[in-house]
């Protein structure tokens, strides 16, 4: 009994050996498991960190896209039934200041009858965007343009006509999606419609132009505006104003001297065809650099009369009272002989019943300027002093923004 005690004893060691080992791997095993886990937790956080958060039908850019694309392209549809329409700009990097070369947009759009139509041939899942489609790579200064005919409306739907854009830029892993671009004057695009623009790349309204039997849009692409996860940040010091490609909102400050005196004429909708210039001050008024913008601003928009408005506006909350505030900029107005500006003034930068709040102002700065064409921001200044080198400034940024196509007719609408 004894002699056959050990070999009775041994398979119990081996047995609880066996268990141990087995008990370390189940705890390796859940370790393993928590790792992968984690992986996949940081798989999750990085899908959430992509540009944009990721862009759903953005990946079917790459489904037929050329090896060597230029600046200019012509889509299928240019040369069917449809109203012609040309869309042609300038991609700016974050901050609308610099060109962006070699960025890759990438369109789709219905056709005359309302749908993303394919056509024989065509890659199954590119289908899905309908052949009029194409792609431009901007050029070493950021241009590209896009010969195509205009989308029409989804059929028994109340969405306006539109085309899809995508971007794709070189030192960025992800693409993403803009604004799709509106037309102004499509009666579709109604106050609600508006409302639901999300700005992503600036403003995706197009204000049309009309030569012959070809409409012109003009429209630049500002890279990472309002697109969440973008891994550049805007590097501006003072925050003041919307941001350079953003449209101008309308407003209606009451205006105490100048052509409109006595109304409340809003800027952008009178006179937004062409350049403006909106000069913002609030509650720290500097009087003696106040003067000497709106002299050198009188004679700028004297000099650019059939191209240039400017309105100054005053938004000082400070003690407001309207008829002082009224009396005060008239007396202005007639001591600087001023002819062709707008002088007008709001309760405050907040006051939402003129809808000067939309403008985004920043009452704390000395001031801001806000320059447009067709509406759309093209540039802005915050803290400007009255120099002979921020005069220039002015002077140039209005000359090289002046459009080829401000001589073209609007289109008439009946």
């Amino acid at each position: 009994m004894d002699v056959q005690t050990p070999p009775l004893r041994y398979p119990i060691n081996v047995l609880r050996f066996i268990f141990l080992l087995t008990f370390i791997g189940i705890l390796t095993n859940c370790n393993g498991q928590t790792k992968t886990n984690t992986q996949q937790t940081n798989v999750k956080t990085e899908k959430k960190k992509l540009v944009d958060g990721g862009c759903d039908g953005c990946e079917l850019m790459y489904i037929g896209m050329p090896q060597n694309m230029k600046s200019v392209d012509t889509s299928s549809g240019w040369s069917e039934k449809g109203q012609k329409l040309l869309i042609t700009g300038t991609v700016y990097r974050l901050g609308g200041k610099i060109p962006a070369p070699n960025v890759i947009i990438y369109y789709w759009q219905t056709d005359t009858d309302g749908y993303y139509s394919p056509r024989e041939g065509m890659d199954e899942q590119a289908k899905k965007n309908g052949h009029i489609r194409g792609w431009v790579k901007t050029d070493e200064n950021g241009n590209y343009s896009i010969y195509t005919i205009r989308p029409v409306a989804y059929p028994n739907r109340d969405i306006p006509a539109h085309i899809h854009i995508s971007i794709k830029e070189p030192n960025i892993k992800d693409e993403y999606y803009i604004d799709g671009l509106v037309f102004d004057d499509d009666i579709l695009l109604t106050g609600n419609e508006r409302k639901k623009l999300e700005n992503r790349g600036g403003s995706g309204v197009l204000r049309v132009l009309i030569d012959k039997n070809i409409q012109i849009a003009e429209h630049n692409i500002i890279l990472g505006l309002n697109i969440p996860n973008y891994p550049e940040k805007n590097q501006a010091k003072l925050n003041s104003g919307l941001e350079i490609g953003e449209d101008n909102p309308s407003f209606t400050p009451f205006h105490a001297y100048g052509p409109d005196k006595g109304t409340r004429t809003c800027p952008v909708c009178k006179y937004g065809r062409f350049h403006g210039i909106v000069y913002f001050v609030g509650n720290h008024p500097n009087w003696k650099n106040l003067k000497k913008w709106l002299s050198f601003l009188e004679l700028e928009s004297i000099n650019r009369s059939k191209y240039l408005k400017v309105y100054f506006v005053y938004g000082n909350e400070n003690d407001y009272n309207k008829d002082k505030r009224q009396k005060d900029l008239a007396k202005l107005g007639s001591q600087l002989n001023i002819k062709n500006m707008a002088l007008t003034f709001v309760p405050s930068f907040s006051d939402e019943e003129s809808e000067v709040n939309l403008n985004k102002i920043n009452p704390d700065v000395e001031n801001t300027f806000i320059m447009y064409r067709q509406r759309t921001i093209i540039d802005k200044f915050v803290n400007l002093k009255p120099t002979r080198k921020n005069y220039k400034l002015i002077s140039q940024t209005l000359d090289k923004t002046k459009s080829e196509f401000f001589n073209i007719q609007e289109p008439k609408h009946h």
